[in-house]
């Protein structure tokens, strides 16, 4: 009974969950499980299309904003108490930035200034202590991606010291329909696939899970052979309940 009581405190204390980059691939599926799960979305978007898109969906608003813009990710926010960030774009803009830094710096920093103290920032394996996982090929073509999402990685470890966030690291994202094997790890070393569906299924677990706080962990499938890790190494599950 205790723990049945304290799930549902923890689920309480999110009704209203800011996401960024929530009209497409994991951040889309993180809005379908949230609302899934009983709490609002407010979802900042960049185009009218996926305004119309989510703003169908009970329990969701949508908000047309800029990332790269940190007023809009703060009035966006303001009256959420919790945030979850999936941006990431792969290309830089002429002016050689990435919304993989500067985007998720601007969630993390309105975070702080309104006082959301639970955020959850999806990178990539290949970020800081799992550069050494990600295959040598795939690290130089992803580096300057890897590099910015690190940035913003470090911005939530060196200075929010206070705030409970987690940070998920997925290794090689796919598109078909999760499986539901996918784990969390705290092993740095972790590669392999996974489908964007089970990222978001694990990064909504993840929020109310009291275990996560300040955990930097590795998402992988491995029900799903990879060529990144052919030899099939194993890794040990990090238990949410």
């Amino acid at each position: 009974a205790s723990s049945a009581s304290s799930s549902l405190t923890s689920l309480d204390a999110y009704k209203k969950v800011f996401v960024a980059g929530g009209s497409k691939g994991v951040g889309r599926h993180i809005v379908d499980k949230l609302i899934e799960d009983g709490s609002e979305v407010v979802a900042l978007v960049r185009s009218q299309e996926a305004i119309d898109e989510l703003s169908a969906l009970e329990g969701v608003t949508a908000i047309l904003g800029d990332a790269f813009e940190y007023k809009n990710v703060e009035g966006a926010m303001d009256g959420c108490d919790a945030a979850i960030t999936t941006l990431g774009q792969g290309t830089a803009g002429e002016d050689g930035k990435r919304v993989d830094y500067e985007g998720n710096s601007n969630v993390i920093e309105a975070a702080g200034i309104l006082g959301v103290t639970r955020v959850i920032l999806i990178t990539s394996i290949g970020c800081g202590s799992s550069k050494e996982a990600a295959p040598p090929s795939v690290f130089e073509v992803l580096k300057d991606v890897l590099a910015a999402k690190e940035r913003a990685e470090n911005v939530l470890i060196k200075y929010y010291t206070n705030m409970n966030w987690t940070i998920i690291r997925p290794g090689g994202l796919k598109s078909e329909p999760g499986t539901g094997e996918a784990i969390l790890t705290e092993d740095a070393m972790a590669i392999g696939s996974i489908h964007r569906e089970d990222v978001a299924a694990l990064a909504v677990k993840a929020l109310t899970s009291s275990k996560t706080e300040r955990k930097v962990l590795s998402a992988v499938d491995q029900s799903i052979p990879s060529a990144s890790n052919v030899e099939g190494r194993v890794v040990d599950e990090f238990a949410l309940a």
